[in-house]
């Protein structure tokens, strides 16, 4: 039987890849590993361990949600293909100068990140839009007392950027008045652009200099990666990102009533019902096929991709409002499948529209679920991963 060695850590979705490559006989054997306390960027000693297992299993493959560089190594060394399917953004591992080897099948699911990795490494990126285990999904209706537990008008899952463990945030509170008023005022300014990102380009040398001089922000020396890059996607669109999902939650719990899942307080949404946290495997689904309308409001440093959280509602048959993002034309009809908003006065504006017209909303949220069902499973990406790799 062919063997996948699967690099296992706590991600979202290993069993759901287990089981469609034991459908193709596969035969799986695991390396657990802790992306939080192992260096899978450097780390010799992960990559000759990696490399150990790979001599003692003889796979066809490794596969690994995320790419990491000590991964890439050790299938280098051993001349065996890298499969990674890598659905975190923003995730600097991915810019390794690693990513240049030809074992790698990297995937990724924003077609602007794609095209961004292809200048550095065209024949070993490839553009894989993210996807929802319908099938699963199919088999959690939820009863009464689940459909009470979760009604509403408005549901969102997700975090709000608020939370204090992101130490840049300190560090930037540090900066000079003049650097604070050029970041607030490119905050604002992304704000109002979908679509498209200016904020690594705005970052000019001296703006780097003086935050350099309250966070060093270097580039690593190892990667493609620069400082700008970094600071844009870990500061700046995390910034952005918690604006837009504060005002516009403020904005529709004026007028409707808005659930919030998340583990961060928002004292400053005193109308949204903030219900904490919730498992995004057992419970997530019930919620989504229950709330009228599931709002998602994008990570900025995901430029024009499909987020899983959209998957998910789709394959949940849930009614998804989103903000503009260019992936989704590829692939779904606005209108028809899901619905779009162009800023915080459209949004809420389709909100009342759709919460008004429930057989128009519900023949969306089928619509769209049909078309995830049919082209956008985990039994499809992985058939692509392995056609594309040479291996199917």
């Amino acid at each position: 039987m062919k063997k996948v060695l699967f690099l296992e850590w706590e991600s979202y979705g290993n069993q759901y890849i287990k089981t469609e490559l034991r459908s193709l006989g596969y035969e799986l054997v695991s390396f657990l590993f802790s992306n939080h306390k192992e260096d899978t960027r450097k780390s010799e000693e992960l990559a000759m361990k990696i490399a150990s297992k790979i001599l003692e299993t003889s796979p066809a493959f490794v596969f690994s949600f995320n790419y990491f560089p000590v991964a890439a190594i050790a299938c280098k060394a051993c001349r065996i293909p890298y499969l990674s399917w890598t659905y975190d953004s923003p995730f600097i591992q991915i810019y390794s100068k690693t990513i240049e080897y030809e074992t790698n099948y990297a995937f990724v699911f924003d077609r602007s990140e794609y095209e961004r990795l292809c200048r550095f490494a065209p024949e070993r990126v490839y553009y894989l839009p993210m996807a929802a285990p319908v099938e699963l999904y199919d088999q959690m209706e939820p009863d009464a007392g689940r459909q009470k537990k979760y009604a509403a008008d408005i549901a969102m899952v997700g975090s709000m950027y608020t939370e204090p463990k992101h130490r840049i945030f300190k560090a930037i509170a540090q900066a000079d008045d003049y650097t604070k008023g050029y970041l607030e005022a490119l905050i604002q300014a992304q704000k109002g652009l979908y679509g498209c990102s200016i904020l690594e380009e705005a970052l000019t040398e001296d703006i780097m200099a003086r935050i350099r001089k309250v966070c060093p922000i270097v580039a690593g020396g190892d990667g493609f990666e620069t400082a700008e890059w970094s600071f844009a996607s870990y500061y700046l669109a995390r910034r952005v990102t918690a604006l837009e999902r504060r005002e516009a939650l403020e904005a529709l719990s004026r007028q409707y009533d808005v659930a919030l899942y998340t583990p961060e307080a928002t004292p400053k949404l005193p109308k949204v019902r903030n219900l904490g946290t919730v498992d995004y495997y057992k419970e997530a689904p019930y919620a989504m096929k229950t709330a009228k309308i599931n709002l998602n409001i994008t990570l900025r440093s995901i430029v024009s991709g499909i987020p899983l959280r959209a998957m998910d509602i789709m394959g949940c048959g849930g009614f998804l409002l989103t903000n503009y993002q260019a992936d989704f034309l590829e692939y779904f009809v606005p209108e028809k499948d899901y619905v779009y908003y162009e800023d915080l006065t459209d949004l809420v504006e389709k909100a009342g529209y759709y919460l008004a017209h429930e057989e128009e909303r519900m023949a969306i949220a089928r619509s769209g679920y049909q078309k995830v069902k049919e082209q956008h499973t985990y039994h499809e990406r992985v058939r692509q991963m392995l056609m594309i790799a040479g291996l199917l």
